[in-house]
């Protein structure tokens, strides 16, 4: 695989974020996966995946002929506007779904691993480094998103739907917990 096929992004956003334990879609096969939102603004970040893409394109017509460019190409980078429009996350956004049978390395900004699975999650801020490959199987042909390592940035509103426990309870107005039991 060509070195470049590979991509390190700027600052997104992480979504879907399974890097932590595989996950299988649809029945197939157990992968760690994210979805990287892209801001429309990052101009450098969508350059350097569009050369990228176009990288593999030149590889799968190397590797499975000229008749792989013919025809309709699954290609990695989408447009949030258009395919998640209802959702406000990803609104003025590209996105790419990038997955991997293996673990990604997972590190913070001071480039230490993170091992505590509750600090990268769907909301959090990052980079990625992934790798586009070209794919032709059962009929379906494209160029793939493999996810090689995640680096934290910063904290953001988590994507869950399901909130912070720490949010939905208030203070106790009392410091002695044999209130607590009468």
């Amino acid at each position: 695989m060509d070195n470049k096929q590979k991509v390190t992004t700027g600052k997104v956003r992480f979504s879907y974020a399974n890097v932590w334990k595989p996950k299988s879609i649809n029945g197939g096969e157990e992968k760690y996966s994210v979805s990287l939102i892209i801001p429309k603004s990052d101009k450098d970040t969508i350059r350097k995946i569009n050369e990228a893409v176009e990288e593999a394109k030149k590889a799968g017509a190397e590797k499975f002929g000229q008749k792989f460019l013919s025809g309709n190409l699954k290609l990695p980078l989408r447009d949030g506007d258009t395919d998640r429009a209802d959702d406000e996350n990803y609104e003025n956004a590209y996105f790419i779904n990038a997955n991997s049978t293996t673990a990604p390395g997972i590190i913070n900004r001071q480039k230490e691993e993170i091992l505590d699975q509750t600090e990268v999650y769907s909301g959090c801020y990052g980079r990625a480094s992934v790798t586009f490959y070209p794919f032709n199987t059962n009929g379906n042909k494209g160029i793939a998103c493999g996810l090689n390592h995640l680096q934290k940035l910063a904290d953001g509103e988590p994507l869950s739907g399901r909130g912070r426990a720490e949010d939905d309870f208030d203070d106790l107005p009392y410091d002695d917990e044999d209130d607590l039991l009468s």
